[in-house]
């Protein structure tokens, strides 16, 4: 079963490459922005670890993002060694047209699927990911739901 998850994966992220590439983001930079925006002031770490990118990956899509005006940074009030991002105007409006090129992606994928079955599917996905990944989910504890 892990094989077929990884082949569904793969093949998720090259449709997700090739469709971020209309708007000059990479699957990284996709999700460096959306974290911003859901959670402003988080850091580049705390993405890294949401997402399962490594830190190195993460810094260079952050630094991508700042330098096109997309995402700032600005010092912690309690930490020095911590840097928060912050979304721009232009970054949240990019945010949302790749959530709409995400969103139709998602649709054609699932379309096999009846109504019941992707939510079936995507209950299962989250108890999966937040046993794998806690750090994916920290808002939500899904282990537990059934």
């Amino acid at each position: 079963m892990g094989y077929l998850a990884w082949q569904v994966v793969h093949a998720m992220g090259t449709r997700l490459e090739r469709a971020l590439r209309s708007l000059n983001l990479t699957a990284a930079q996709h999700n460096a922005l959306q974290h911003v925006a859901w959670t402003p002031g988080i850091s580049a770490a705390e993405i890294a670890r949401r997402t399962g990118i490594t830190p190195q990956s993460m810094g260079a899509a952050v630094n991508a993002l700042v330098d096109r005006g997309l995402l700032a940074r600005r010092d912690h009030p309690l930490s020095r060694r911590t840097v928060q991002l912050t979304i721009t105007d232009s970054g949240a409006k990019l945010a949302e047209r790749a959530r709409g090129v995400v969103e139709r992606l998602d649709e054609d994928a699932l379309a096999v699927l009846a109504p019941a079955e992707r939510a079936v599917v995507h209950t299962l996905l989250l108890r999966m990911l937040a046993e794998l990944n806690p750090d994916a989910l920290p808002t939500t504890d899904l282990r537990g739901t059934s």
